[in-house]
């Protein structure tokens, strides 16, 4: 299979699509498009990549163009030699294979309640007590950091994570023009998402922010623990009645997709040979949203753990569907690099 196409993560969002058609058929329950704070995603990924396109194309033209007069011949001229036929199908295939497996995944994730309902945070903070030798991470982190400015802080983080989501997407898609890295990266995050979803159907958990939510009064008010109350009330109204809101139930802490998808990027930009000052970057990212996610409360440590696990096996399952690999090890493989192995 050629390594800058989606063939594999077509196969995946197909799969998780019949999963959601056939648990929705079983259990009688509606399929939602998931709506962000911006609007659908189906308005929201295009303008994103619009944007992304612009950024691309219009820096390039006002520096070429030489009066403003040549701009539009110019924005042409650009447009044509960045954005040939083959990358425009590059990027809306990934487009469209990202957008068909987050939703479906988003979906299933609305569906946990309905097929598997017991819960596993008892377990689950028992096992943290014990890594902490009987005490709470989240409560040591707070009696750390405080309970005031650190919380806005960990807010911060925790929303800069959602946008950094859609923002590598456009790396990937529509800066980059290393399609083979890009097919590699945007496959393990579908896999990611797969195995997400295995993990929640397997070990449902709300999280300690809505299984001991005392823990967490006294922090500040914050930008999350609203976010954290819609969530809240949206569960609510998919459990009473699914048909009677167009929410999706969005509350599933095991395993941490945060801390997997953190982890899958900062692999991946030391397989793709990313400079070092992005690589510092991006695992000092993934440390602080560790901490971020344990100190608010979304996730146990346990599941940063093994969301940790999965993150890596995302990366290693992509790079063999991708072609990303020798011999089984996972290694960055251009087309140039394809072509030699194959002749």
């Amino acid at each position: 299979m050629s390594a800058e196409n989606f063939k594999f993560a077509g196969v995946l969002g197909v799969g998780l699509a019949v999963t959601v058609a056939i648990l929705a058929l079983v259990y009688d329950l509606p399929v939602r498009d998931p709506e962000g704070f911006a609007g659908p995603n189906y308005i929201r990924l295009p303008l994103i990549l619009l944007l992304a396109f612009l950024t691309d194309v219009l820096p390039r033209t006002i520096r070429r163009a030489s009066s403003m007069g040549q701009l539009v011949s110019t924005f042409v001229k650009v447009t044509r030699e960045r954005w040939p036929a083959a990358h425009v199908r590059f990027a809306l295939m990934g487009l469209g294979t990202w957008y068909l497996t987050y939703v479906a995944f988003r979906n299933l994730k609305s569906f946990v309640p309905f097929v598997n309902s017991h819960l596993w945070d008892r377990e689950l903070a028992r096992f943290d007590q014990f890594l902490f030798f009987g005490h709470d991470p989240a409560v040591l982190l707070h009696q750390l950091l405080g309970i005031g400015w650190a919380a806005h802080v960990m807010s911060f983080i925790y929303i800069a994570w959602i946008g950094f989501v859609p923002f590598s997407l456009v790396i990937a898609l529509v800066w980059s023009r290393n399609v083979t890295g890009g097919a590699w990266y945007v496959t393990a995050v579908a896999v990611d998402w797969v195995l997400g979803a295995a993990t929640y159907f397997a070990v449902p958990t709300v999280g300690p922010i809505y299984a001991q939510p005392a823990l967490f009064a006294d922090l500040a008010d914050t930008s999350v623990s609203r976010l954290s109350a819609n969530m809240l009330a949206d569960r609510q109204d998919v459990l009473a009645d699914p048909f009677a809101t167009h929410a999706v139930q969005t509350i599933a802490a095991f395993a941490s997709l945060h801390v997997g998808i953190m982890v899958t990027v900062c692999i991946m930009a030391h397989l793709l040979g990313l400079p070092r000052v992005a690589k510092w970057a991006l695992w000092f990212f993934f440390a602080v949203t560790v901490v971020a996610t344990v100190y608010l409360g979304w996730h146990y440590v346990s599941d940063a753990l093994a969301g940790a696990v999965l993150g890596a096996a995302g990366v290693y399952v992509a790079a063999i569907a991708t072609g990303n690999h020798v011999r089984g090890r996972p290694v960055h493989m251009s087309r140039e690099d394809r072509v030699d192995v194959t002749v």
